[in-house]
């Protein structure tokens, strides 16, 4: 029998298929977006037809694409929509920005900036101008003396350091009504004033999720459904760029984000594979009967959700507690930078009862705060939640006990180590007062346990290769040393993480996290074997090539094309 002709051949390279087996192959066949065969070159190329595409892979290493288990991708998007201040170390610069971009508005058109600072964590920038300080509405207003002008402050979790700083010029606060008298909306606002008494323009939020965009400057035009829209291929290609060819979105979303993946997915211009939770909106049904309020989500939240092979909704997210800043409800349905619903907590008696409900309709629940493992466990003993893989996401420090208890429960997990391992694994043990480090994201005692662990980048930065050198390495890079290196995975472990785990974690272990035949041909061909690149140049890695159903999405340059 003539063997079935493929559409694509990859050939020539050494292709770790992530199979039960940790199998190597040489090449690969594809039709109609799926893996066709896998193997050695000279089995894959009875494949070859006339209509056959081939790329030589030249020795290169590819693997299942990358799978991000909590991933806030449209920020990369949307950190492209606003002008950037980017290599401002003046408050000249900063004057001299604004002042080109004047340049193009008409008089009375607003100016709405990013962040002051350097891309992406935006840490100290006033420290980077030679003033150490920061511009004030006075500096603004000599730059656009007819415009409206705001420079937005960061998403808080970019650098996990306070405060928030953002500045708006004088027409910016006669716009939104601010002066002498005006009072904070939330306690974490500060409007700084002058001698006179006269606010500065310049106003410093503690907490990491911006609110004065939302309040007090929503006069300011925020991001729109079109901008969100417009913006998710771009964001799309800058996870490709690293492997990237799925994404599971944790955190949640709102109705606005939700309806730009739509939007851009009718359009034919969807190119990641996107599973998005649900992120409830509670405006106007507090007091709604949860039990009839869930039975009639089922249809659309329950198992894998609702949608296709490449947007899914599906699952939905909650956490104890409703945010008591009034600022934040006001702001509805605008997000910012979030992209999901501030205030999705509920009272904790009334997040119970929540859960309950999705557990009888087989929904899944995601949560990312430590307190949510304490409720999942008492959710399980009214209504069994095992078999439903909910998410225990975020995780920082956990017990031996909570990580069987974990086990028990059937939960994923997802990781945050850019934050607990990278950014803050050597303050952990004294914050939370540890004996030793090992509780610190102790993904060996999962693995042992038999937990399945997604790696997951929460966007800051967005390479998926930077958590498995975290994963592998337990590297602190504030204080250059490792953090609890006994809880480090091995390289196919960490691997697995990010592909056959993350496939697991979507709820599609079936169709994609390994290259088999049957699968979906989403495939990374890397710049470096992860198998046997220097530990400190893990986090370097990019991809040369990025394909998603058989079609590539990510080309790094035209030579990795080439072939026979």
């Amino acid at each position: 029998m003539d063997a079935i002709p493929a559409d694509l051949i990859l050939t020539g390279g050494k292709v770790l298929t992530m199979d039960d087996r940790f199998s190597v192959a040489e090449a690969v066949a594809v039709r109609d977006g799926r893996v066709l065969a896998v193997g050695d070159a000279a089995a894959v190329a009875r494949h070859r037809g006339p209509g056959t595409q081939e790329i030589a892979l030249a020795s290169r290493t590819m693997m299942p694409g990358l799978i991000d288990g909590h991933a806030h991708m449209d920020r990369a998007g949307l950190r492209q929509v606003l002008p950037s201040l980017a290599g401002c170390r003046s408050i000249a610069d900063v004057q001299a920005r604004i002042a080109e971009l004047a340049q193009g508005r008409q008089p009375g058109e607003w100016i709405v900036t990013m962040p002051l600072g350097e891309p992406p964590f935006y840490r100290d920038p006033e420290k980077g101008l030679v003033e150490g300080r920061w511009p004030t509405r006075h500096d603004l207003d000599e730059a656009a003396p007819h415009n409206p002008v705001y420079i937005k402050p960061i998403w808080g979790y970019w650098r996990h350091t306070l405060p928030l700083v953002s500045v708006g010029n004088s027409r910016a606060l006669a716009l939104a009504g601010i002066g002498p008298d005006t009072v904070p909306p939330a306690p974490s606002i500060e409007i700084e004033t002058d001698a006179s008494g006269a606010p500065t323009g310049i106003f410093r939020e503690q907490t990491f999720m911006p609110l004065v965009e939302l309040s007090l400057l929503r006069a300011a035009p925020g991001f729109t459904v079109a901008e969100r829209a417009a913006s998710l291929p771009a964001a799309a290609a800058a996870y490709h760029a690293f492997g990237t060819t799925s994404i599971y979105e944790g955190h949640g979303v709102a109705a606005e984000l939700l309806r730009a993946y739509r939007q851009v997915h009718e359009a034919g211009r969807l190119t990641m594979r996107a599973n998005l939770v649900f992120c409830p909106d509670w405006r106007g049904v507090e007091d709604t009967d949860l039990d009839r309020l869930v039975e009639g989500w089922a249809h659309w939240l329950a198992g894998r959700g609702l949608g296709d092979d490449m947007l899914r909704v599906g699952g939905l997210i909650t956490e104890i507690g409703r945010n008591p800043e009034n600022a934040i409800r006001a702001a509805a349905p605008t997000t910012g930078w979030a992209g999901f619903n501030y205030d999705m907590g509920l009272p904790r008696e009334r997040a119970k009862a929540l859960l309950v409900a999705c557990a009888r309709q087989g929904i899944r629940v995601t949560g990312i705060w430590p307190n949510m493992l304490e409720l999942f466990a008492e959710v399980d003993r009214i209504a069994p939640i095992r078999g439903l893989r909910w998410v225990l996401g975020h995780i920082s420090v956990l017990t031996r006990d909570q990580v069987q208890l974990i086990r028990d429960l059937g939960l994923v997990v997802t990781t945050h180590t850019n934050r607990y391992i990278a950014k803050e694994g050597h303050l952990m043990q004294a914050r939370h007062g540890l004996a030793d480090e090992d509780s610190i994201v102790p993904l060996r005692w999962l693995r042992e346990a038999g937990v399945p662990v997604s790696l997951a980048t929460d966007n800051v930065p967005i390479s998926l290769w930077q958590p498995v050198m975290q994963a592998v390495t337990r590297m602190s890079t504030a204080e250059r040393r490792p953090i609890a290196p006994g809880q480090a995975l091995s390289r196919e472990e960490a691997l697995r993480a990010v592909t056959n785990h993350g496939a697991f974690l979507t709820m599609e272990e079936d169709r994609k996290g390994s290259i088999e035949p049957g699968k979906f041909a989403d495939f990374a061909v890397l710049s470096a074997d992860p198998l046997t690149v220097p530990d400190a140049a893990f986090g370097d890695i990019a991809a040369e090539l990025t394909i998603v159903g058989g079609r590539v999405v990510h080309q790094r340059s035209a030579a990795v094309t080439g072939g026979a």
